[in-house]
């Protein structure tokens, strides 16, 4: 009979757990997307206990997110995306995986791992903006990270407040989501693609649930977990070191970037001493300023490794803050934006659960130690330190430390990804990781930094490895790809960044104005033009302002579509170098506009000083206004 009750416990024990597990179907979490709606995608939660030890733990949800494949095979693999960050957004990234060519063959599974994204309840989503505001002020790198710890610790207190327990947001407990997602979902077992610190959680989860993995990604993976930290310095320095020696072997870049890296240095000290202030949008940061310290360009750097683009207009971003180019810098904020979109509140619980506790500060010094130039290392990483120092005080669990020795006893196949310039997991961590595993091919994404596997040529691999797993990967595949390509002789006009973003962001009520007024312009032309030919008019003056207001009109709308053609082009070559100006074959454009400007400006004059003998004035009147509000666009962009 007793052993009769240990069953029936057990059993009830099962039952209950099976019950707090379930997938419910949603509406898109993008319903203003049309794209988005497709039948064969599905959006939902999966319903899972917060703590998967306690069967009367809280529920929460995890938001999901799947592409089915676009063959309608009804049998098709899966693909199970996890995302880094800590506590970034894996649907987020959606429109990116609809054209993937993994999705020919695979259903794309994304999620939004636990406190992220649309899952619920979401931790601190405005911890990050309240880190911008402190990187905006003008204050000391000790008062920034005073205040960057406070701002985490009353984040980690209104969780506790809402009865959110903090100590199960870490690998170990995604992992578990993850196959129970699986099991949700109905997959015998499925592939796993892990970038940046999900291939950390990836390979958790490989070791936790080994039967759940058919083929492992790895991109920009997290090596040793003891060194995520230590290292930080070394590796970005390292990195960094090979866009000063390419500069320095390039003839182009090191005649306009002469000495890359004695400026780059240079400039850090300039910045500890004088710091600039640059105006930005007060929807951006409340108070309408930015400034830049030395900490802050370290950082500003460091992320631009990130991007082959961004890479390519490292020593042009170098030299601008030498230089103290305040408008060009201004458009850089949005990018720390872009920076800290992420869940904080996750980050540093999973941070402060498995990643600090097993770093050790005095290594993370010693290492700076290598670099005296660099001034302490970069303090937006060091000051994690401290914040999980006071995160972690007085926890009831102990640190979480990952055993991930079993991996190495699993046969199933892995790819391994790694970028040649990444700052944060260099390529060295590539070939480490891989040797924890019995059958690992490490990709070199040669002039990429980090997860270069998203790259066109990165999918291909990608893809191919996915489909045929055993078969010989294409080690060379980054070989041939285009070299990294500086960027060189540019015109700096900051306003070019703002007329690229209002035409991205398109408002139809603000560029409604500007519409009717080159309709205007354009019938003007045409019209008078015509009536000119056939000398319709008898007096000078009607000849000569109709003649100035067809000229000023013709230069002002070619002007302007030859800034908007400038900005397609260069936007699908080098997205980045709009935040500064235009490339030098493109500065026609601004001859032109200033002509235009000259031009209206004698017009106008033209048309005050000879009124009284010009027929139908109110029709020139029109026609000037018309040209007056290109103009006001164009100020108001900053173009002139």
């Amino acid at each position: 009979m007793k052993y009769l009750y240990i069953v029936l416990i057990v059993l009830l024990c099962y039952n209950v757990k099976g019950q707090n597990v379930k997938f419910e179907k949603a509406e898109s979490f993008y319903p203003n997307s049309e794209s988005l709606k497709q039948k064969n995608i599905i959006w939902g939660h999966l319903i899972v206990p917060e703590n998967w030890q306690d069967i009367n733990s809280a529920k929460i949800k995890i938001a999901v997110s799947v592409l089915k494949n676009s063959s309608n095979k009804s049998d098709a693999d899966a693909v199970v995306f996890i995302q880094g960050g800590p506590g970034a957004s894996g649907i987020q990234n959606v429109r990116s995986w609809r054209n993937h060519p993994l999705r020919k063959k695979n259903d794309i599974v994304l999620m939004d791992i636990r406190g992220t994204g649309f899952s619920e309840p979401r931790l601190c989503p405005d911890l990050g903006s309240k880190f911008l505001e402190i990187l905006a002020k003008n204050q000391s790198e000790e008062e920034d990270e005073k205040q960057k710890t406070i701002a985490a610790l009353s984040c980690k207190q209104d969780l506790i407040n809402k009865g959110i327990d903090i100590e199960v947001y870490n690998s170990l407990s995604i992992s578990k989501d993850l196959n129970a997602l699986k099991k949700q979902l109905g997959y015998e077992n499925w592939n796993v693609y892990g970038v940046s610190y999900g291939t950390y959680i990836a390979q958790v989860y490989a070791s936790t649930f080994s039967d759940d993995i058919k083929a492992l990604v790895l991109d920009s993976s997290v090596s040793d977990i003891t060194t995520y930290y230590t290292k930080n310095t070394s590796n970005y320095i390292s990195s960094l070191s090979k866009v000063f020696e390419k500069c320095k072997n390039n003839e182009a870049c090191n005649s306009q970037y002469p000495e890359l890296e004695n400026v780059y240095y240079k400039t850090i000290a300039d910045l500890e001493d004088h710091p600039i202030t640059v105006s930005v949008d007060k929807e951006t940061i409340k108070s309408g300023e930015f400034t830049y310290n030395s900490e802050d360009f370290k950082i500003a750097v460091q992320q631009a490794l990130y991007n082959k683009q961004l890479i390519e207009v490292i020593p042009l971003l170098i030299y601008q803050f030498q230089e103290r180019n305040a408008d060009a810098l201004g458009n850089l904020v949005s990018a720390f934006s872009n920076l800290l979109g992420m869940d904080y509140g996750v980050y540093y619980c999973v941070s402060c659960n498995e990643v600090l506790p097993n770093n050790n500060i005095s290594e993370y010094e010693k290492d700076v130690s290598k670099y005296d130039k660099i001034g302490g290392g970069v303090s937006f990483y060091k000051s994690d330190f401290r914040v999980c120092d006071q995160w972690n005080l007085n926890r009831k669990d102990s640190i979480v430390n990952h055993d991930l020795s079993k991996l190495e006893d699993f046969s199933f196949p892995v790819m391994v990804f790694s970028g040649e310039y990444d700052p944060i997991t260099p390529s060295a961590n590539g070939k480490e990781v891989a040797k924890r595993f019995k059958k690992a091919n490490v990709i070199n994404g040669l002039t990429y930094g980090h997860v270069p596997s998203f790259t066109k040529i990165g999918k291909e691999v990608a893809d191919s490895f996915i489909n045929n797993p055993f078969q010989k990967p294409d080690f060379q595949a980054f070989k041939n790809v285009k070299k990294v390509n500086f960027v060189s002789d540019i015109t700096i006009n900051s306003g070019v960044a703002k007329i690229g973003n209002s035409l991205s962001q398109f408002d139809p009520i603000f560029m409604a104005p500007l519409f009717i007024a080159l309709i205007v312009m354009i019938v003007f032309v045409f019209t008078y033009t015509i009536r000119l030919v056939k000398r319709k008019y008898n007096t000078n003056s009607d000849k000569i302002i109709r003649g100035f207001g067809i000229l000023t009109s013709i230069i002002g709308i070619v002007g302007l579509i030859s800034l908007v053609l400038a900005l397609i082009k260069i936007s699908g070559t080098n997205y980045f170098v709009l935040a500064f100006g235009l490339t030098s074959n493109f500065s026609y454009v601004f001859t032109l506009i200033i002509t235009f400007v000259i031009l209206l400006v004698v017009t106008i004059l033209y048309f005050i000083i000879s009124i009284k003998r010009i027929q139908d004035r109110s029709i020139v009147f029109s026609l000037l206004f018309s040209n007056v509000l290109l103009v006001t666009y164009m100020f108001y962009w900053g173009i002139i």
